[in-house]
């Protein structure tokens, strides 16, 4: 089973779970799908991080700098870095680079790579997985590309018995849009401005 830490303190996730986290900028959504994922780290999970905003480099740094136990497991597939064409660079154990954020059967290839490779050699068996962001890839490809890549990406999770989840910026689609990706999903985490400086947090399909 999985945890969404101080999302939903007291759900029980099954594995193989998909969850979309949906909200505007700047409403602390990427935070909150970062300490899901340190969470799990801290407690021996695989962490996979599928970056379409930052250099594999800052995410292993900022990671690192999170999880307080040891070394944890943790790949990132980068597909960021090439598309700048910042020199050369070449997979290893821990980045894996797809060519940019519209080379999805790439984007599907290196998850694979690190979900068997966790799984059947380092001998993970829960991994949790963070795709970040859902927004960029409909900068790039129309809603039906976009949709057909999530139904195999979220299949892959399910078939791996892993933890999705997925940062969407719900102001940057319409209604249709925002309402057809949400069927791929599990569950949904809505994240909102609070009345402080603490976002206001509502869910659906989410067991407490």
């Amino acid at each position: 089973m999985y945890d969404l830490v101080d999302v939903v303190p007291d759900a029980e996730i099954d594995p193989g779970t998909n969850v979309l986290i949906a909200g505007p900028p700047m409403t602390g959504k990427r935070q909150i799908a970062f300490d899901i994922l340190v969470s799990g780290a801290s407690r021996g999970d695989g962490s996979i991080v599928v970056t379409t905003k930052d250099s594999a480099e800052k995410v292993l740094e900022e990671f690192s700098g999170a999880v307080e136990t040891g070394e944890p497991d943790v790949g990132v597939v980068d597909c960021v870095t090439k598309q700048r064409g910042i020199g050369t660079v070449d997979d290893d154990p821990r980045v894996k680079y797809a060519s940019s954020p519209i080379d999805m059967t790439g984007i599907g290839i290196k998850l694979s790579e690190f979900l068997q490779e966790f799984y059947e050699t380092r001998g993970v068996t829960e991994n949790r997985v963070l795709l970040h962001s859902v927004s960029t890839l409909l900068m790039y490809s129309d809603l039906q590309t976009v949709f057909r890549f999530l139904h195999v990406f979220t299949g892959r999770i399910q078939s791996a018995d892993a933890l999705g989840i997925y940062i969407i910026d719900s102001t940057a689609h319409d209604d249709q849009t925002m309402n057809t990706l949400k069927q791929l999903f599990d569950g949904v985490i809505d994240v909102t401005d609070g009345d402080g400086d603490e976002p206001e947090i509502t869910t659906a399909g989410i067991p407490s």
